[in-house]
């Protein structure tokens, strides 16, 4: 059967994170340049390998100066590590669940991971183009990728949490 490629629809997708700040509120953030394809062999995207990447000076949490930080060498090192990447394989779990099994790298530190995608259904847009979309959602020890940098505030409070939920909404267009 032929392979069939699908890549990111930026303007349609988001990349998100959230992570602990003080222990007691979430911090949203948010990769705003992103790139990534689907290559399948099936209708239903099972045993499709997904790569993707998103770049790191595009962080943005709404704050300049926390994203100045997070670019910074106490986390991602933008200047030495410009991307974060994620190279996996869709295994289906039912009729719109998927798992996403692959390799997340950050800052040349590569782990297993293992995200929930749930399948959002296939659509033909105003222009002919064919697209699906998908919701990825996961959790990470930042840790475990080099993003190292804690504080602890007078009280005894943590400044960081150590886990970041991931959640991406993606679509793609059949090319």
């Amino acid at each position: 059967m032929a392979t069939t490629t699908w890549v990111i629809d930026p303007t349609h997708s988001e990349v998100q994170f959230k992570v602990k700040h003080l222990v007691i509120s979430t911090v949203t953030g948010a990769f705003k340049t992103f790139e990534g394809s689907v290559e399948t062999e099936t209708e239903d995207f099972e045993g499709a390998t997904v790569q993707f990447s998103a770049d790191i000076n595009s962080i943005d949490t709404n704050q300049a100066q926390r994203d100045e930080h997070l670019k910074s060498a106490d986390f991602f090192d933008a200047a030495s590590h410009p991307k974060l990447t994620i190279k996996g394989t869709l295994a289906k779990k039912g009729d719109e669940s998927y798992t996403l099994k692959g390799d997340l790298t950050v800052k040349n530190v590569t782990k297993p991971v293992e995200f929930a995608v749930e399948y959002g259904g296939n659509m033909t847009d105003f222009y002919g183009n064919n697209k699906s979309g998908f919701e990825i959602s996961g959790k990470i020890n930042r840790k475990e990728f080099g993003l190292e940098w804690s504080a602890v505030t007078e009280a005894g409070g943590v400044v960081v949490g150590d886990d970041v939920k991931l959640i991406a909404n993606i679509q793609v267009v059949k090319q």
